[in-house]
């Protein structure tokens, strides 16, 4: 199936210039924070796409491609790898995206997709992974032109166990809810908080050292 991203020889991306810089959101501030006008309307393009619209589904693409690739690098931790991931995950969102019945679920649900990819590839590589770690140093460590503070964070999420930082991006940089949260990674609801919590204490401790 073709897949609705630009390029030509090999699949591009629509990448954003720069990384989101996360911050250790209070679950006020999350509730402050709706999607509520974005998510209709990518459950219109999906609508749309599903019906042949092939302008809606490039749209839809170029809405979620950047966001899932700036998840699958801070799981990956590899930018090529990333990119693949990523490319991988929207071909099977394309092929599947008819079996989704509740329009209104597809943020969790490509996020699951995504989430998938990436768990495969870090089995797979696991142990190539380990050994490069030693010799080559993280992407988001040497990022120019980004605030200290916004590296700090990136490095510290950098530090947590696959897990946890599933878990830390997905709520903390995506906003996803802690339901979503665990549906994305399998987990029941209370193992997801757990990481959650267990996460943003990492996360602190993490910055408070570097401080």
């Amino acid at each position: 199936m073709e897949r609705f991203s630009a390029g030509t020889a090999r699949p591009r991306l629509n990448l954003l210039p720069n990384w989101r810089d996360y911050s250790l959101r209070t679950s006020q501030t999350k509730a402050g924070m709706t999607g509520d006008t974005g998510r209709i309307f990518d459950e219109l393009l999906l609508i749309s796409a599903r019906a042949g619209d092939r302008r809606a589904g490039e749209r839809l693409a170029a809405r979620w491609q950047p966001r899932l690739l700036r998840t699958a690098r801070r799981l990956l931790r590899d930018e090529d790898e990333a990119v693949e991931a990523v490319q991988n995950a929207w071909a099977a969102i394309c092929r599947r995206w008819f079996t989704l019945h509740d329009p209104a679920k597809f943020p969790a649900w490509a996020f699951t997709i995504l989430h998938r990819k990436c768990a495969d590839r870090i089995r797979g590589n696991q142990t190539d992974r380990a050994r490069n770690a030693e010799l080559t140093p993280d992407a988001g460590a040497v990022a120019r032109g980004t605030p200290e503070d916004g590296l700090a964070i990136r490095q510290a999420i950098d530090g947590l166990s696959h897990d946890h930082r599933a878990a830390a991006v997905l709520f903390f940089g995506e906003e996803m809810t802690l339901r979503e949260v665990a549906e994305i990674t399998g987990v029941p609801v209370g193992t997801a908080k757990s990481r959650i919590f267990h996460a943003r204490r990492q996360m602190k401790a993490a910055l408070e050292g570097d401080a």
